[in-house]
């Protein structure tokens, strides 16, 4: 029997994926099945996921701006060896971010601080993607409602 919170075929999250979820910030491959629990779905790629339509992707924000840079993705390039590093430089990325990508990442902060957030991804590697260093990040900024507003206020 289908599960009535999903919406399209395709794979329902992985037991691996359900475990390493937070209550407020969940992590789902665009492979995936949307669920209706999902709250607010970003996806948080610089580019579409391959062969997934709009529709069938069920996302209600396309944050490009707070994606790594093309240079970093690249040089990541989803090797494992590589993501002490990955991590690293995408911090400082998001922590350099100005303009419109200030504004996406504040308003991704507010989201969070607002209810569920799904950040949603392409990559296969769930435990190495963008999508786990930007939700340690978010997690960090609304751990408290200082941190919160602290960047609300500065614009990053």
């Amino acid at each position: 029997m289908d599960d009535p919170t999903h919406e399209r075929s395709g794979p329902p999250p992985t037991r691996d994926a359900l475990i390493h979820m937070s209550p407020r910030i969940w992590i789902r491959r665009a492979y995936e099945r949307p669920s209706l629990v999902d709250g607010h779905r970003v996806l948080v790629d610089r580019l579409w996921p391959r062969g997934i339509s709009k529709t069938e992707l069920r996302i209600d924000t396309w944050a490009r701006d707070v994606a790594p840079s093309d240079e970093l993705r690249r040089w990541f390039g989803h090797d494992a060896t590589r993501w002490n590093e990955f991590r690293t430089r995408y911090r400082r990325e998001l922590e350099a971010h100005t303009g419109a990508a200030a504004v996406e990442f504040a308003a991704l902060v507010d989201r969070v601080a607002a209810g569920r957030v799904t950040l949603v991804f392409g990559a296969r590697d769930r435990r190495h993607s963008n999508a786990v260093v930007l939700r340690e990040v978010l997690e960090e900024r609304t751990s408290s409602p200082t941190k919160a507003s602290t960047s609300r206020a500065s614009g990053e």
